[in-house]
Formats: structure tokens, C-alpha cells, sequence
């Protein structure tokens, strides 16, 4: 799979529970994971699974983000799923965009 084919379902997920996505901003979480776009696993995020919620939290809000605060951690990662709820397959993408936006981090990223 490609960094373009996560985007655009990264970014379908997002329109269909109406948020309204800024593509410059999707684009470059998207292809910030790098090799990970390529596996079907690493692509999506799963809710109930710990190690996943671990790698969220001190991978993308820690070292991309710059967020240290546990609790707000928590409390967007609680939001964000909450949103997501709709999908089995959370989009890792639509989850990384969610987090950014809810945040309001998006300088973290477009710089």
C-alpha cells in the first residue's frame, strides 16, 4: 500500500464522520510513518490494544507533537477513539490527523 492510498482512505474516514480535511496537513502525517505505510497492519490502529495506545501516545504526541502532559495524552486519545468508534479499521492516519487537530498541534507538523 502507498502513502497516497492511506491518504485517501485516512481521508475518507474523516469526511464520513464530517470533518472537514485539510489535505497539506493529512498528506504530511501520512507520509511521516514512512515504511509503516506499507504494511496493512501498521496503518491502522486498534483501540483496545495497549501497546498500540503506548506507541500512539509517546511516538506521534510526544515526538511529533511535543506534547508531555500524560492526562491531555489521555483525554485526546479518549476523544479521538470515541470519534473513531464508527470504524472497526481506524485509519492510523485519520487517528494522527484527529489527535493534531484536537490538539490544535498543527504547526507541530506543517511547521
Amino acid at each position: 500500500m502507498s502513502a497516497e492510498e492511506n491518504i485517501e482512505k485516512s481521508k475518507a474516514q474523516l469526511e464520513e464522520i464530517g470533518v472537514s480535511v485539510d489535505d497539506a496537513l493529512l498528506s504530511k502525517i501520512v507520509k511521516g510513518f514512512g515504511i509503516a505505510n506499507q504494511s496493512l497492519d501498521a496503518s491502522l490502529v486498534s483501540a483496545s490494544d495497549k501497546s498500540e495506545v503506548a506507541t500512539l501516545k509517546n511516538g506521534f504526541m510526544t515526538k511529533k507533537l511535543g506534547l508531555e502532559d500524560e492526562a491531555e495524552k489521555d483525554a485526546a486519545v479518549s476523544s479521538v477513539m470515541e470519534k473513531m468508534k464508527p470504524f472497526k479499521q481506524k485509519r492510523r492516519g485519520a487517528v494522527c490527523y484527529l489527535l493534531t487537530t484536537e490538539l490544535g498541534k498543527e504547526s507541530a507538523i506543517l511547521g
